[in-house]
């Protein structure tokens, strides 16, 4: 009874009812999107939500084209598991607790026994979901891991699911990279995005283990206004369009290309320290140049509104270009990337203070704040997404010498699930 989630009978009818779901999905048609036009509009964070809840079943996992809330909490995990049957039960339970949770419900019904521990932990008693989203994703690990295909799953592995590379500047702690599983929970409520994953990975316990973990935060801007990141730019303005159908089946959702991925994307998600100490003492117009937007609106160098084309092609009365050749604004544009696109949904994130050895200049070494960027982004394909566009920034962005990507992995977010069936299940049933 000590390794059960739920606390023995309790836990055990989560699971039968979760186990009663049905089979898979048929195959998917096969007919390829055609190009969509570049947009420019930010996933903007919505600070009056228009509603307390948001649908968990549907084509598409919620939690990626969703307006931004106001809090994340992101979850990795390492499968503990020597079967395929029990990955599939545990995403059965997440599914069956996932559409609870984001109902505002308890994640298990069954009334209290004294002589159990409780199926729900209670601290959102009272609280509503505040828009809560769970958002689940698969690691390579899942199709195999030390060149062992542990669950029969390598043969299903998708083609654009391909291994990030080892990018110029990477310090990855290990403690802070990778995972078979991954949860995001957002909600404009932190106790109830960090209540949902406590749920989750006490519902895994059996068959995963928590790898790491990040949490993170936007301020609160009024709708339709950019959220800003702890170096203090707008973050965001370049985005794909999140309510434009078009942009997302071009650029996030993939396509009959993907299989049992079809309808699903691809996340990146990488905890990116800020060395926030040393950029605080960079002049304003240093700290524009590196940019290549000015800091208090937005706008791209030399223009007066934060969403007016890039004028990457603009000179000064001498003839210099006004946006520095490695600033991060042009080295980060379709313009300069054959139209590469990524639908970006990052937090800010503070981790109280560590000790740090900075690897630029003036090389200091001490307690400083460890604090920065939870990126998060998705794509229909990582190679054509984020793999080309950070390809080139890992050498050149001007932002190089005050951040440091420290952590993270590369999932495969699989379409949503329709009442009935679980998340996953097309690539687990088969």
């Amino acid at each position: 009874m000590s390794g059960c989630p739920f606390g023995g009978a309790t836990r055990r009818r989560f699971l039968s009812g979760a186990a009663g779901i049905t089979g898979a999905m048929g195959a998917a048609g096969a007919a390829s999107a055609k190009p969509a036009p570049s947009t420019h509009a930010p996933l903007k964070p919505t600070a009056a939500p228009d509603s307390a809840t948001l649908p968990f079943h549907g084509p598409h996992q919620q939690g990626i084209a969703t307006s931004q809330q106001a809090h994340v909490y992101f979850a990795a995990l390492d499968l503990i598991t020597e079967t395929k049957a029990d990955v599939a039960r545990l995403m059965q339970a997440w599914t069956l607790a996932a559409a609870r949770l984001t109902a505002g419900q308890p994640v298990d019904a069954a009334a209290e026994d004294p002589g159990q521990p409780p199926g729900d932990s209670g601290e959102v008693s009272g609280l509503p979901p505040a828009r809560l989203t769970l958002t689940f994703g698969f690691g390579p690990g899942l199709f195999s891991k030390d060149g062992h295909d542990r669950y029969g799953l390598a043969g299903m592995r998708p083609q654009a699911f391909a291994d990030l590379p080892r990018f110029v500047g990477d310090q990855l702690v290990p403690e802070r990279t990778g995972g078979d599983l991954c949860i995001q929970a957002c909600s404009d409520e932190p106790q109830v995005a960090f209540h949902a994953v406590r749920q989750l990975t006490r519902i895994a316990q059996p068959y995963a283990r928590t790898r790491w973990v990040q949490n993170g935060f936007l301020a609160g801007y009024a709708p339709g206004e950019t959220p800003r990141n702890l170096m203090g730019f707008k973050d965001g303005t370049l985005n794909v369009a999140a309510k434009d159908p078009r942009a997302l089946d071009q650029l996030v959702w993939v396509g009959d290309e993907g299989g049992w991925m079809k309808g699903g994307t691809y996340m990146v998600a990488r905890p990116i320290r800020i060395a926030l100490e040393h950029w605080d003492t960079m002049k304003l117009g240093f700290q524009e140049q590196t940019v290549g937007r000015h800091k208090r609106s937005g706008a791209t160098l030399g223009g007066d509104s934060e969403f007016a084309p890039l004028a990457l092609d603009a000179v000064d009365k001498e003839g210099n270009s006004l946006t520095p050749e490695n600033a991060h604004v042009r080295l980060a544009a379709p313009e300069t990337n054959e139209g590469a696109q990524i639908l970006r949904r990052s937090y800010s994130y503070d981790n109280g203070v560590s000790f740090v050895a900075e690897r630029w200049p003036p090389w200091r070494q001490g307690m400083e704040l460890d604090a920065g960027l939870l990126f998060v982004c998705y794509q229909r394909d990582p190679r054509t997404g984020f793999i080309k566009i950070f390809e080139r920034m890992s050498k050149f962005d001007m932002l190089n010498q005050f951040v440091t990507h420290v952590g993270g992995g590369l999932f495969a977010a699989p379409p949503g699930a329709q009442p009935g069936r679980y998340i996953g299940q097309e690539l687990l049933s088969a």
